[in-house]
């Protein structure tokens, strides 16, 4: 409905009084339906009144005022979630300490304690087949943990980055408090040699000393009182130098690293 003014007289607005200098209302002036200062009336056709809010927000604003928050229950998901994971740390952190108080596990040891090297011509660029004897000894050293060495291990031996020689370690049980030593043939097949490898080969055996690398891969399962563990990969890196080629070789220094990968 359009603003009505001055609902108690009808009749319509009269045009405003002149003032005086002083601002006083003029004599004779009629001042009957005259506003006071300052105040003004507006008047707004009736097809552009509006209700506000308008029906439709009115309702949409009743609707999402009665809704549950969805925030506060994904909020207690993330902070249960959170807590439990906390609680499984602490479990397994408490866990852990009591089966090394327990059965105090030490680290295996491997170092390899002899080589033969058989069929190493260096005469000629031909392709050779490379043979090595490796002695590898395993110490297990702890009181309460066996060691089972599973299938498909490898053992292969470099030199420059030249593969020359691959073989297996048998599998086998090793007991605690024992130290087990096994002799594995590598052989290698038809394996090329550049001229480069050719030289550097006939001067560090002419010195007396010629640098290998001996890589060994084995998995195993580690044996805990009555409960065995998954498969674990250990990985042994072992730098040897020896003095000649031949099956009377001499290791005259060597150093091994070894890494132990749990999945």
């Amino acid at each position: 409905m359009a603003d009505r003014v001055h609902p108690r007289d009808s009749s319509p607005a009269s045009s405003p009084p002149s003032l005086n200098n002083s601002g006083e209302v003029a004599a004779g002036t009629h001042t009957k339906h005259v506003p006071s200062p300052g105040t003004y009336v507006v008047q707004v056709p009736k097809d552009q009144i509006y209700r506000y809010p308008p029906p439709g927000n009115s309702r949409r604003y009743e609707a999402l005022r009665k809704r549950k928050p969805r925030r506060s229950c994904c909020c207690r998901c993330v902070c249960y979630t959170f807590s439990l994971l906390l609680i499984l740390i602490i479990a397994l952190g408490i866990t852990a300490a009591i089966l090394y108080l327990v059965f105090r596990p030490e680290a295996p040891k491997y170092t390899i304690s002899d080589v033969a090297i058989k069929n190493f011509n260096l005469t000629s660029s031909s392709p050779v087949s490379p043979e090595f004897d490796v002695t590898v000894r395993a110490e297990n050293p702890n009181n309460k943990i066996g060691i089972y060495y599973r299938k498909g291990n490898s053992v292969t031996v470099f030199y420059s980055d030249v593969r020359l020689s691959n073989g297996k370690l048998p599998a086998f049980y090793q007991p605690t408090n024992n130290v087990t030593v096994f002799q594995t043939p590598l052989k290698g097949s038809n394996v090329l040699l550049g001229n480069a490898v050719l030289t550097a080969l006939r001067n560090e055996q002419m010195k007396g000393k010629v640098p290998f690398k001996v890589n060994i891969k084995a998995p195993v399962k580690v044996k805990v009182g009555a409960v065995k563990t998954w498969e674990i990969t250990v990985k042994v890196k072992c730098d040897i130098t020896v003095n000649t080629l031949t099956a009377k070789s001499k290791i005259i220094s060597k150093d091994c690293k070894y890494s132990v990968r749990l999945w």
